[in-house]
């Protein structure tokens, strides 16, 4: 029988997340009488929904889940192909994907993501959370679980570790204090309390819309299947889970800083070496404060601090790599430290033709003083959008500016049902240490950090309603001197809008 002739497109984009789809509907809209190929190896799309510009670099929008025929609905000349990728021939501008399939593309446009890193591949008790399959095996553990392992200081290890209920939770992280990714020291310990408090406020109204997964029941397989990739979760992705284990407690959270796992052992493997683990800390501030346990757990972790802890199931929730294996094979690309695909300021890789958007590609051009590549839901809509404009530009000859999102750094999140706003160098990423640090600080209710510079501003971190986003954008972005208003720049009882409006 002959081999179905391969599908062409102008533009053919691989990865069904928000940059993928982001990318795919730019391209629709630009030329609506193309037929735009978006491949995608799973059966749901990310869809950006509700955007909003908040000020100048700050974005707001919810992310829906939907099934890819809605897409094609939205935009008539979009054809979706539901398949992973095999392989990619550059030289003959061709895809091969895994159920058979051939296209033939003249501007392609990675955006296939990043996979979760496990702390350990193929053990059915580790379970890393990547998208929303993952995210529902995981609900379903835990409402079997007494006691579980969260390993990972990201943004999936915080929100996490907070929304869990009725099940003690061993929370083990390489660093000093949580949330190294995105706090200091000190608003660790202004989150911390929300830890051991009772959850009885509402949540803050959330930003982004919760998913529902279309379809029929997959089988659960290995809970630890890294390779089976679908779109990775948006934000706010615990939202409509149940996120709650056997026990009638509410938040019991025991940290672990400066280790990492050593080694796993099952539970006849324990049983045999004759190992001892600890019971759970009765409270988190005596690490003397546990014993030898008698009870049996189906998997154990040895810290490198020498601590054994059984539990339930781990959950691996240290970070991501760049999913660009199925690329490489015989293509020239040049990768950058983190493994992504090098792409420069209009989002080109090394490869003739080829575009990367998202978390598959690292950003190699010099950038902004006050940006930083994150691999974060913002910044892969900001990468998708613009380089569908740059494959605009490319194909009608035309030159193209580099798009303002990348001028600063700008995130809006949630935390421990805080809201939190980082604004460019909001770490000090970078800087030489001539910075200075200013802070605001009102328990259980706001915690403000300015970093300063030879007197301007050079990143925020703000946590909580402080209103403070829009001022503070305007006076990094304007590179003001600020000298001359020293600590009343902080001060709760001085307009600083007032100041700079």
């Amino acid at each position: 029988m002959a081999a179905p002739s391969p599908a062409r497109g102008r533009f053919v984009v691989v990865g069904g997340g928000i940059a993928g789809v982001t990318c795919a509907e730019r391209l629709a809209t630009e030329f609506p009488s193309e037929d735009i190929l978006l491949v995608t190896a799973s059966p749901v799309i990310k869809a950006v929904t509700n955007f909003k510009q908040v000020s100048k670099t700050l974005e707001e929008f919810d992310v829906e889940e939907q099934p890819s025929t809605m897409l094609e609905k939205r935009y008539p000349n979009i054809k979706v192909i539901e398949s992973g990728v095999k392989q990619l021939k550059s030289q003959e501008h061709k895809i091969f994907t895994e159920d058979g399939k051939q296209c033939i593309y003249e501007k392609l446009c990675l955006c296939a993501g990043a996979k979760p890193k496990l702390i350990f591949e193929g053990n059915p008790y580790v379970l890393g959370i990547r998208d929303t399959d993952s995210a529902q095996a995981f609900q379903n553990h835990l409402a079997k679980a007494k006691r579980i392992a969260v390993v990972g200081n990201g943004g999936i290890a915080l929100e996490l570790v907070y929304e869990i209920e009725g099940c003690e939770v061993i929370w083990a992280i390489k660093d000093k204090a949580i949330g190294n990714t995105f706090f200091d020291a000190g608003a660790a310990e202004f989150l911390i309390p929300k830890l051991t408090a009772e959850k009885l406020e509402t949540a803050i109204s959330c930003k982004r819309t919760k998913y529902t997964t279309e379809g029929s029941e997959k089988e659960e397989g290995s809970v630890a299947a890294a390779d089976k990739l679908g779109s990775a979760l948006g934000p706010d992705w615990h939202e409509g889970l149940h996120l709650k284990g056997t026990k009638e407690f509410c938040h019991k959270v025991h940290i672990e800083t400066l280790c990492e796992i050593k080694k796993i052992y099952l539970q006849q493997e324990f049983k045999e070496l004759q190992k001892t683990s600890l019971s759970f800390p009765k409270d988190n501030s005596d690490n003397h404060n546990s014993h030898p346990e008698e009870e049996l757990w189906p998997v154990y972790m040895e810290l490198t601090n020498g601590k054994i802890y059984g539990c339930d199931f781990i959950v691996s929730a240290t970070g991501v790599v760049p999913n660009v294996k199925p690329f490489l094979d015989g293509n020239n690309f040049a990768l950058g430290k983190d493994g992504g695909l090098k792409v420069d300021k209009h989002m080109h890789s090394s490869v003739a033709d080829i575009y990367a958007a998202g978390d598959i590609c690292t950003a190699s051009w010099e950038p902004s003083p006050m940006w930083q590549q994150m691999r974060l839901w913002t910044q892969a809509r900001q990468m998708g959008w613009y380089a569908a404009q740059c494959m605009v530009a490319d194909s009608l000859g035309e030159s193209i500016d580099m798009d303002f999102s990348f001028e600063l750094f700008a995130h809006v999140t949630k935390f421990f049902n805080y809201k939190v706003v980082l604004l460019g160098k909001y770490n000090a990423q970078g800087l030489d240490l001539d910075h200075e640090l200013m802070l605001r600080c009102t328990k259980g209710q706001e915690y403000v950090k300015v970093v300063m510079q030879n007197g301007r501003m050079m990143g925020a971190v703000l946590i909580g309603e402080t209103d403070l986003e829009e001022t503070f954008e305007n006076l990094i972005l304007n590179r003001m001197d600020l000298s001359a208003y020293g600590e009343d720049l902080l001060n709760p009882n001085v307009d600083i809008e007032d100041y700079f409006d």
